[in-house]
């Protein structure tokens, strides 16, 4: 058998691609339903994270492809949940800004499920909607608002 050194870069790609085994296994036992595969392990770690915490309410996911909702509460509460890789960086967009610039509610709560590099939980953040328009940043570039991750943001809203 040859070690993992020896593989070419396709023979690699191969083992991350969505024809492998790993892949398949995730897909069939629900986790991944999209290529996203960042998104999907962080909004399934963090709907685990919240079942299994008795201070948390229990998230089930919402139906894919509804823009900024990723997960309901029993009570109905939205929540959108974005997934990042690292302590530093920005979330996923939200799109629609002139509804964010104008602060109509798009969700009751942000979290923020960061990854480590074996793409395990790290940490994971709430916010409110207030939370997320006070911290919300506008890419101009890309017409939308992201979140930036910083240390004061996770000291604060660490759960």
């Amino acid at each position: 058998m040859k070690s993992i050194e020896e593989f070419t870069v396709q023979e690699l790609a191969e083992q991350i691609s969505p024809s492998s085994p790993s892949y398949i296994e995730l897909k069939k036992r629900g986790v991944l339903r999209t290529k996203n595969i960042v998104g999907e392990l962080g909004e399934y770690f963090a709907i685990q994270y919240y079942s299994i915490n008795s201070k948390l309410t229990n998230l089930s996911l919402a139906p894919p492809g509804v823009k900024n909702i990723d997960a309901l509460s029993r009570d109905g509460e939205i929540y959108s949940i974005k997934t990042i890789s690292s302590r530093t960086g920005t979330t996923g967009s939200f799109w629609d800004p002139e509804s964010v610039k104008n602060n109509i509610k798009k969700f009751d709560f942000l979290i923020i499920v960061i990854l480590n590099d074996r793409y395990s939980v790290d940490v994971i953040l709430q916010m409110t909607w207030n939370d997320f328009f006070e911290n919300k940043r506008f890419n101009s570039r890309m017409n939308n608002h992201n979140i930036s991750v910083t240390k004061k943001l996770i000291d604060k809203f660490h759960i």
